[in-house]
């Protein structure tokens, strides 16, 4: 049972990036170019360590994150938001730490927690983002990237660090992220027919 959900939740890793892909092509969404480039890095760490660790569904929804995300932030570099801050660059300067820390621990745990931990600092330009701009995100992408984690949640043969920790973070990401998307848009809408 373990690999077919391996197998559902890759179909819907790769899925739910085929829209926002579409939609930074056609200019409709813009991403923080900074978090998808930080992302695609700590993404490739937890996919690594996950490896390295044999939790072998963690490590492939990880790595089918840094396939997406590289593939936004290459399409980012011409249609995206590169605008630059202080944030954003203690975000991608602050990637090298998951490398560090697992490099001097010997332990793929503290790389993937270190990892996660910097991620949701990299998040805070799309979350800003996502608020102030809501039509500049496309949620479909967010909402199936939801059913990606939970299948690999599902598919973790038992409950260590290397095993869950990064399908349930990418499965709070999501949500947090649909939620705000779908009440901002809702408030923007509900302001314009006043």
């Amino acid at each position: 049972m373990s690999n077919i959900f391996i197998i559902i939740s890759s179909f819907f890793a790769v899925i739910s990036g085929l829209p926002y892909i579409r939609d930074v092509y056609l200019r409709k969404s813009k991403p923080r170019e900074v978090s998808w480039i930080t992302w695609g890095l700590l993404a490739a760490i937890a996919a690594a360590a996950s490896f390295s660790d044999h939790q072998y569904s963690s490590a492939i929804l990880s790595l089918w994150v840094v396939v997406i995300t590289w593939t936004i932030a290459i399409l980012g570099i011409k249609y995206g938001d590169r605008t630059f801050k202080l944030l954003d660059g203690i975000c991608l300067g602050s990637s090298a730490v998951g490398l560090i820390l697992w490099w001097a621990f010997n332990s793929p745990s503290i790389a993937i927690i270190a990892s996660l931990s910097i991620d949701l600092v990299a998040a805070i330009p799309t979350f800003v983002h996502s608020w102030q701009k809501p039509n500049e995100e496309t949620i479909s992408s967010y909402f199936l990237g939801l059913f990606a984690s939970l299948f690999s949640l599902l598919a973790a043969k038992d409950f260590t660090i290397t095993a869950v920790a990064s399908p349930i973070y990418y499965l709070i990401g999501d949500a947090a992220l649909v939620f705000i998307l779908v009440t901002r848009t809702k408030s923007i809408l509900n302001k314009n027919k006043h």
